[in-house]
């Protein structure tokens, strides 16, 4: 059966004092600050008022989020993250001045190619909405990244007009709404930490999980009820179905709008999720293993075999650089590309559906019109 097996960062097992303030609190130590429940898992907070033992075991609080980073379905196998703030976390603090994940962050700004002392602006939840018509078709692009980074520069307002295409008066207001200073120089204005340069677009994919079952408290707020008062729980499983779909939906999308930018964008997803989407498709990650990017890249992390003997937050490590062109280019003998990752991992032959047919009478038998 499933079972949690990290909450708020730390082991479930883990019963030390780090561990158990952190719980108490309900603090994420990868945020370095409250548990916000991690992507839409907002949906998952727990209403304490009638719930004196929890309320009691969280400080008095009025509700506090299912803070679940990960699940174990068994002893033998690596646990599956189910909350990206547990893979990575950017825009916090300064690089490199957290606590955890900065083997991972140090790895991606390895592979992104940014100049050391550059300073960068991080830009979460950021949502692009665009409508262009195109040959005489309503063309449409409406995506959210889950992190832009873009290097800063003081950017003059002759600069500003002509990348933005925006009249300095007229975006003056905006800017100062938005936060952003100003400086003049003989005579010129200026605004700071202006976006320039090449972006790097971040996505974060971890699992979803099955939903669970709420006669046996299998869901995700009655497993974590459950396992914070020291109870017998069981937790959802992981749909792995779901979880390589909603990526493949927008792999080589973002991956193509960032390359057009002139910079590049990053998937990052843990080892168990790069083997399944193997196992799963026609791609075969691991054939894309390399040491510089290109227009795909994946990086890869793993609990390795720290999960067997669990104590404190284990940091992941062991990361891997995944990189590959969109599709197959005509004039190389290899034909794999991340194209692959849209075709089927291998076609059963026609007697295997017909055995599958023959194990049940059809739902319904018609007459063709």
């Amino acid at each position: 059966m499933p079972k949690i097996f990290e909450i708020f960062g730390f082991p479930l097992n883990d019963k030390s004092t780090e561990a158990e303030e952190c719980k108490r609190s309900a603090q994420c130590p990868f945020m370095d600050c409250e548990c916000d429940g991690g992507g839409n898992r907002y949906l998952s907070n727990i209403d304490l008022s009638n719930k004196a033992r929890l309320r009691k075991y969280f400080r008095d609080k009025k509700t506090v989020h299912s803070g679940i980073c990960s699940i174990s379905l068994n002893d033998h196998d690596s646990p599956w993250i189910v909350c990206p703030r547990r893979l990575m976390v950017l825009g916090r603090l300064n690089t490199g001045n957290r606590k955890y994940q900065k083997y991972a962050e140090n790895l991606l700004f390895k592979h992104s190619h940014l100049t050391k002392g550059t300073r960068l602006g991080v830009w979460s939840e950021l949502k692009l909405k665009y409508v262009e018509q195109i040959g005489g078709l309503k063309k449409k692009f409406d995506y959210t990244f889950d992190y832009l980074v873009m290097p800063l520069k003081r950017c003059s307002e002759f600069e500003f007009s002509e990348i933005t295409g925006m009249s300095w008066n007229k975006a003056k207001p905006l800017l100062e709404s938005s936060g952003f200073s100003f400086a003049r120089r003989e005579g010129i204005a200026y605004v700071e930490d202006f976006p320039s340069g090449a972006p790097i677009v971040v996505e974060i994919m971890t699992s979803s999980t099955s939903g669970g079952n709420k006669k046996k408290r299998t869901t995700i707020p009655m497993a974590f009820e459950d396992a914070i008062l020291d109870k017998h729980h069981g937790a959802p499983g992981i749909n792995y179905r779901q979880v390589w779909a909603r990526m493949v939906s927008q792999l080589i999308v973002k991956s193509e709008v960032a390359v057009s930018w002139g910079g590049m964008a990053f998937w990052i997803l843990q080892d168990v999720l790069v083997d399944y989407i193997s196992s799963s498709t026609a791609l075969d990650i691991r054939r894309f293993l390399a040491k510089c990017p290109s227009e795909i890249n994946m990086l890869s992390f793993s609990y390795k075999n720290k999960y067997k003997n669990p104590k404190g937050v284990i940091e992941l490590k062991n990361g891997e650089l995944f990189a590959g062109a969109f599709s197959s280019p005509k004039t190389k003998a290899s034909k794999s590309s991340f194209q692959d990752i849209i075709r089927a991992p291998m076609h059963p032959s026609k007697s295997r559906l017909i055995n599958q047919l023959i194990k049940r009478r059809p739902t319904n038998i018609i007459v063709a019109p």
